[in-house]
């Protein structure tokens, strides 16, 4: 019997050995996932050690491990309440923040605002711009008139601080939602809209009709405009055939004036040529005796004691005389 009480006491002891083995094992085997970067704890001082994604060993019960995401993450911000600097009360139901940690920075940021920094520079942060926002702003340019300059106000103010207290942390982009607003004023706000939807149905359908006359307007300014220079072609055309036959007609009667010209100067010279030449050829002796003979050769025959003298000169009566 105490044999049987030895072995299984053996036994038991041979088992509490073999599981704290164990867990010393696990414990100091750990996992660090793609995308992450793991930190360590000592005794709860941050080491300097930072290792890269796979496994790796730590003192079990001594060394603490911690899985630090370096990748693009969002973190989401819910029911943020807010009063309007017109003492309305507000709430955002969410708020998304698009960032990233850079691995270089990682040790830093950890060391300042531990492993949680997100809670002090997103969640925190966004809190505290948002009520700040709300403080400075009426409902109305909250809820309308600035709510679509929100997200880029947002991410412009939370870069701006980080960059100064914590390097390497990106504010990559914010997403806010429509935020809720009491019932009385929201049904207000909706006919608002209704009036203005509206409004821009007119001003669109205004734009439209008047789009639609500058269009016939142009139109028929560049059909007049066609109209016109067809026209004008036409009538430069006439013009330029017009000139044509002017000048067809003015060479035609430059020359006939030079060909009567031509003529009148031959016939003028002719002429000249034939009186020089009859000056020199009718001499009075020829000519009283052209006119003798003319006389000779006339059939009449005169009686009386004196012969009309209307062809004879002094000289033929003296030739007469003399027969």
């Amino acid at each position: 019997m105490s044999n049987f009480y030895n072995i299984m006491l053996y036994i038991q002891s041979l088992t509490c050995v073999l599981l704290m083995q164990l867990n010393f094992v696990d414990g100091g085997i750990h996992k660090i996932p793609e995308g992450h970067v793991g930190i360590y704890y000592r005794g709860g001082a941050l080491l300097d050690d930072i290792t890269t994604p796979g496994f790796h060993w730590k003192l079990p019960l001594l060394t603490e491990h911690h899985a630090v995401q370096i990748t693009v993450q969002t973190d989401k911000v819910a029911n943020i309440p807010c009063g309007t600097s017109g003492g309305t009360i507000i709430k955002f139901d969410k708020v998304e923040v698009v960032n990233q940690l850079h691995a270089d920075y990682v040790h830093s940021i950890v060391k300042n605002y531990t492993v949680n920094y997100d809670r002090t520079w997103i969640y925190d942060k966004i809190h505290h711009e948002i009520n700040q926002f709300c403080s400075r702003h009426t409902l109305h340019e909250v809820y309308i008139d600035k709510f679509d300059q929100l997200d880029e106000i947002l991410t412009e103010t939370l870069q701006k601080d980080i960059n100064v207290f914590a390097p390497g942390l990106s504010i990559i982009a914010i997403r806010v939602t429509k935020p809720k607003i009491p019932i009385e004023i929201l049904s207000k706000y909706e006919k608002i809209e209704a009036e203005k939807a509206r409004v821009m149905v007119a001003i669109q359908t205004q734009k439209l009709v008047e789009k639609e006359a500058e269009t016939e307007r142009k139109k028929a300014v560049i059909e007049a405009e066609k109209e016109s220079m067809v026209a004008a072609i036409h009538l430069n055309r006439t013009l330029a055939e017009k000139m044509n036959m002017q000048l067809i007609a003015t060479i035609e009667n430059e020359m006939r004036f030079a060909k009567v010209k031509a003529e009148a100067d031959a016939e003028m010279y002719r002429a000249t040529k034939e009186a020089e030449g009859n000056k020199l050829r009718l001499t009075p002796e020829l000519l009283q005796l052209e006119t003798v003979r003319a006389l000779a050769n006339n059939t009449k025959i005169y009686f009386g004691e004196k012969i009309p003298n209307i062809f004879m000169d002094n000289a033929a009566k003296e030739v007469i005389r003399a027969n």
